[in-house]
């Protein structure tokens, strides 16, 4: 590891990057400043930019200033905890956001996700599991400088873009986490098409995803409460004993 980071140094002192170097700014929210060296580690090694911090108070402070790409955030801790966290940085950003707790019931799974975050990873956890997921939302953020690709789809008061993530409805842009926006707009392009909630998890989350299929239920709920009654035109269906899809008129 120390062979890495001085060849590293002395390649940026030389103004080149590493082949696999991201440049992708990752906040780490954790009170335990060992889990925080062991994420470090692996995401330094990874090709990251790591920012650390102990405190909910200092995680709010440091994401308004450094604005890191994605946050990875521990639920208990000192000051403000990571609910609250996670709340201020919706209010403001729909960065990813990755819970990393020992809190495993499935209440504070359900809580995490409603309050917006994209992911949820129980302690003890296998940090290169942790640099799969964080991989994998990149990927699907996408992180490239080339011209990005246009991604939208357009129902009766209904907008979504990808390239932009945003949700439109009336006219009125909604703020929506990213896993939300995805799973809308997969569902959205494919209209009447039933899905099973572990195709959704393939799709969406893609193969790296080790959760449940209840996160499904919840980003269909979270949806419903933005989208209920805008349209008889269209409407997230669920089909009982299957799963659930985008259903639409054929003119749509």
């Amino acid at each position: 590891m120390m062979y890495y980071k001085f060849i590293t140094r002395v390649l940026k002192k030389w103004g080149i990057k590493m082949s696999n170097e991201k440049s992708l700014k990752v906040l780490i929210v954790d009170d335990d400043k060992n889990i925080c060296d062991l994420l470090r580690l692996y995401l330094e090694k990874d090709g990251y930019s790591v920012i650390l911090s102990h405190d909910g108070e200092e995680a709010v402070v440091k994401f308004n200033a450094l604005k890191p790409d994605m946050v990875l955030l521990d639920i208990m801790l000192p000051g403000i905890d990571g609910w609250q966290v996670c709340r201020e940085i919706r209010k403001k950003s729909n960065v990813p956001i990755i819970m990393i707790t020992a809190k495993g019931e499935t209440i504070d799974k359900v809580i995490g996700l409603e309050l917006g975050a994209d992911d949820y990873i129980v302690k003890p956890f296998d940090a290169k599991e942790v640099i799969a997921r964080i991989n994998a939302v990149t990927r699907r953020v996408g992180t490239g400088n080339s011209e990005p690709e246009i991604k939208e789809v357009h129902y009766d008061k209904l907008s979504v873009n990808m390239t932009r993530y945003e949700l439109k409805v009336n006219g009125k842009t909604i703020d929506t986490p990213p896993k939300e926006l995805e799973l809308l707009f997969y569902l959205a392009s494919n209209p009447n098409r039933v899905y099973t909630r572990d195709q959704l998890l393939d799709e969406v989350w893609g193969f790296e995803y080790y959760g449940d299929s209840r996160t499904i239920d919840v980003h269909i709920k979270r949806l419903r409460e933005k989208l209920e009654g805008i349209s008889d035109k269209w409407a997230l269906k669920t089909v009982w004993g299957v799963g659930y899809k985008f259903e639409a008129d054929e003119e749509e």
